[in-house]
């Protein structure tokens, strides 16, 4: 998805939902720190939204969802989410990233920091996680140390977080190194 798409997306949500402020949580995300990124990293066709200010009316952006006729006219669309949906360290509201100016008609993007983005990722662990974070680490848009101090402030099993620790230290190992794909 360009960052055009997801301008598109806001303005949408912004008029449906009465809410000029939307937290992006998924991959799409990314657009707050690299607006410019290949299509390849955020392929995905729709923006994980939380209302900030109106969290229950995020579900009201079902009118811009899945098989709605926004998505089937522009073949992208506003998956309505909450704050439990991904598994995130602590203090991540504080690490929110502004998404850059665009044809938002004035509804604000606050996206997830790259790092705490990544951390979700690594906990889920989903097929489609396992070849972004790799991709991520690959093209340098992550810092080891940093996602190892953000899972000390994550909140899931010491087991959790050493299966996280592992898949980290392969996708920063050099290429000749053998990558496991998944850890369970």
């Amino acid at each position: 998805m360009k960052k055009q798409q997801l301008d598109h997306v806001l303005r949408a949500a912004g008029a449906i939902a009465g809410a000029d402020q939307f937290i992006i949580i998924g991959s799409q995300a990314l657009h707050g720190k690299y607006p410019d990124l290949p299509d390849e990293i955020v392929r995905s066709i729709e923006v994980d939204l939380i209302a900030k200010d109106e969290q229950q009316r995020t579900e009201w952006l079902n009118a811009i969802g899945v098989d709605s006729p926004f998505h089937e006219q522009f073949g992208y669309y506003a998956d309505p989410v909450d704050e439990s949906t991904d598994v995130l360290p602590r203090g991540w509201k504080g690490r929110l990233v502004n998404l850059p100016p665009g044809d938002t008609g004035k509804v604000r993007g606050l996206c997830l920091d790259p790092h705490d983005l990544a951390i979700s990722k690594y906990v889920a662990r989903r097929e489609k996680d396992i070849d972004f974070t790799r991709e991520l680490a690959r093209r340098g848009l992550l810092d080891k140390r940093k996602l190892l101090a953000l899972l000390k402030a994550t909140p899931v099993s010491a087991e959790a977080k050493e299966r996280v620790r592992r898949n980290i230290a392969a996708d920063f190992a050099p290429p000749s190194a053998a990558r496991p794909r998944s850890e369970g």
